[in-house]
C-alpha cells in the first residue's frame, strides 16, 4: 500500500510530533534491517519506513508546495514493493574512501548473487535500478525488489568475494516483520 497525500503531515505539525514518530520507525526499521557480512546491509521498506522518511524529507526541506510534496510521493513510493514483493535499500557500506574506490568496481556482479531465501530452498534474486549499476562501479546505495510471493527465511550474497559471501537466517521478529509486509 502506498503512502497517500493525507497521510503527510505539514513541518510544523510533524516536528511537533516527531518524537514520537520517529521512534516507532526506528522500531519498525530494526526489525527489517538485516546484515550479510561485513559489508552489506538490507533495510526493507514499508509502509510505515516510507511515510517517515517523507516526512522527513518535507521538513527538512521545509516543503509547502503541493507540486513538492506530491514529487516526495511519487519517488518514495516507488522504494516499495508491490503484491508479493519485499522492497529494500541495500547499503553496501565501506568506510575507508580508498577501500571503497577500489572494492566497488570489482563488485558489479553483485546483484545478481543477492537473494531471499523460501522455506523450500529456493533463492529469488532482486531486480533493481539498472542505473546504478554501470560507467565501472556500483552506486552505494541500491533499490531492490524481490518477488518472493511468501515469507523469506533467509538473506544471503553467493558472490566469490569473501567480503559479500553469505547466508543469514532470518531472525522470529524479522520474519514476522517481512511476513507482515507481504500480507
Amino acid at each position: 500500500m502506498t503512502v497517500q497525500r493525507a497521510e503527510i503531515l505539514d513541518y510544523v505539525t510533524y516536528s511537533e510530533q516527531r518524537d514520537a514518530i520517529r521512534e516507532a520507525a526506528m522500531r519498525c526499521k530494526r526489525a527489517r534491517r538485516m546484515h550479510v557480512g561485513p559489508h552489506l546491509t538490507f533495510l526493507f521498506e514499508n509502509h510505515q519506513t516510507v511515510r517517515y522518511q517523507i516526512l522527513e524529507m518535507v521538513r527538512v526541506e521545509r516543503m509547502v508546495k503541493e507540486s513538492d510534496i506530491q514529487r516526495e510521493l511519487q519517488v518514495y513510493n516507488e522504494l516499495l514493493g508491490g503484491p508479493g514483493e519485499l522492497a529494500a535499500t541495500l547499503l553496501i557500506e565501506i568506510e575507508d574512501e580508498a577501500l571503497r574506490a577500489e572494492l566497488l568496481p570489482k563488485w558489479l556482479d553483485l546483484m545478481p548473487t543477492l537473494y531471499l531465501e523460501r522455506a523450500d530452498g529456493t533463492r529469488v534474486a532482486p531486480t533493481f535500478d539498472e542505473r546504478q549499476v554501470g560507467r565501472g562501479r556500483l552506486s552505494a546505495v541500491q533499490y531492490l525488489k524481490f518477488a518472493v510471493g511468501g515469507p523469506p527465511v533467509a538473506i544471503g550474497c553467493s558472490h566469490e568475494d569473501p567480503l559479500l559471501f553469505g547466508r543469514e537466517p532470518l531472525t522470529e521478529a524479522q520474519a514476522a516483520a517481512l511476513a507482515a509486509d507481504l500480507g
